[in-house]
Order: structure tokens, then sequence, then C-alpha cells
């Protein structure tokens, strides 16, 4: 981890405009950011726990719990609501008995709310790890948790 934050400090004009990658880095080999993890990025950048807590907590991108083991992140920004994004929230809502921000009891699955995915013109859109899902339904989502299910 330490050969990556090297290689990566560079590209920067300052460590502190390091924070973003190096806590993406993180967030990959550790699946999220913990407080030690806050603190252990602030000690490297030579920052305060404050300051690094900030970003993590401004950036929806960042986990600051360990996620389930498939983050459904649901677009629900106007393009994707008109086109389906609504009733896609209320199914996978019913479907998996929580609500944004919660996991299921199995941990398979986590449900989260976010803006723009950036994908307007397939909307509806849902980014499922780091995999997008585009021009979706109800049908098309039921087959896609199904198969994911059924990997476990």
């Amino acid at each position: 981890m330490e050969a990556s934050i090297a290689e990566l400090l560079p590209r920067y004009p300052t460590r502190r405009a390091a924070v973003l990658p190096v806590l993406w880095l993180c967030q990959e080999r550790f699946g999220w950011i913990s407080p030690g993890v806050v603190r252990a990025v602030a000690a490297r950048l030579g920052e305060s726990p404050a300051f690094v807590e900030g970003v993590v907590s401004f950036y929806t991108m960042y986990q600051t719990a360990p996620p389930a083991r498939y983050v459904l992140q649901v677009c629900t920004t106007l393009s994707c609501a008109w086109c389906g994004g609504r009733e896609l929230v209320a199914h996978l809502k019913e479907r998996l008995g929580i609500s944004f921000g919660e996991k299921t009891p199995d941990g398979m699955f986590q449900l989260v709310g976010v803006q723009c995915l950036g994908a307007c013109g397939t909307a509806p859109v849902v980014q499922i790890n780091d995999d997008y899902y585009e021009n979706l339904d109800v049908a098309k989502l039921d087959a896609i948790l199904d198969e994911l299910a059924g990997r476990s």
C-alpha cells in the first residue's frame, strides 16, 4: 500500500491535493474507510484527521462502514426518475426490505440513493459495485438481482 501511495504523490502539486486518490486506494484495499484509515491517511499526508474525515463525509463514493457484498447505487435525479427510476426504487425497497443507507440482514445487498451517475441518455441507471446497468425496468433489475444472489 505504501508503495502505491508513494507512486501516486508525485502526480499532485501538494500532499493535500492527493487526499481523494489516496482514500480511493485505501477503500479499494480495505473495502471501506475506517476511523483508523482516516488517521493513517492524515498522518501520511501531514493533514489533520478532521480534514480527512471532512473529505470522507462529503463524498458519497467513500464507504464509512463495511459495505454489503453488492452495493446498489440508484440514481435519484430527474432523468432517471422520469424514465422509471422511481418505480425501481420502490421495487428495490420492497423486494429487499430495506431503505436507502441500509443493508439486507444477510449482508448481501446495500441500497444507496445517489445523484447523477452520468448516464442520463440510458436512464434509469443502477450502479452495482463497479458495474453500470442501464435502460432498466423492474423485470431486468429482478433478473440481475437473481443472478447476483445465485453467485453466493
